[in-house]
């Protein structure tokens, strides 16, 4: 699928690292200045060029992306497992969605959920992004569902079917 797209940052497009890969990893770009209002336990060092997110901090990361998105798609940004398991830094709000409508530069919002302060440094790999099609709902306004063996049952109720029946035995 052809996606239009302009890079205004200092690294190249993301590209799949290996033939049958979903994802592409993102990079950081600290080409622009990047403002306060998007970092919270977090901050730019000017100077290195680094930015700082402090324990349990989290920031809006540029790559300085611009899309296209075709209708009845949507680019999703997910963690990179391995900052995910080795740092404890992932993305806040995963999947994030850029919808087909949106236009502005891409960020991705971390979070630093270790103990010590997490450096990303321009042309860091930060994220990784999957197209998906999706389908649009349209609302069947009805007063009873149909039933299933679930029924009501909440958050794990599933293990609560399965050790009734192992006692029941």
């Amino acid at each position: 699928m052809i996606v239009e797209v302009i890079n205004k940052s200092a690294n190249p497009l993301p590209v799949y690292a290996k033939p049958g890969d979903a994802g592409m990893d993102l990079m950081a770009d600290f080409s622009e200045p990047i403002s306060d209002k998007y970092l919270y336990g977090a901050a730019f060092d000017e100077v290195r060029q680094v930015l700082l997110i402090f324990s349990g901090g989290r920031a809006l990361v540029p790559t300085n992306l611009y899309t296209a998105i075709p209708d009845g798609y949507e680019a999703q940004i997910r963690p990179r497992s391995g900052l995910a398991l080795k740092e404890g830094i992932t993305v806040l709000n995963t999947p994030g969605t850029i919808d087909a409508g949106y236009r502005n530069a891409w960020g991705v919002v971390l979070i630093n959920l270790c103990d010590d302060v997490f450096e990303v440094k321009h042309g860091d790999r930060i994220a990784q992004v999957v197209l998906n099609k999706f389908e649009t709902i349209e609302w069947n306004p009805v007063s009873v569902l149909s039933e299933t063996e679930r029924g009501k049952g909440g958050f794990g109720h599933t293990d609560e079917m399965k050790r009734e029946a192992s006692n029941v035995s």
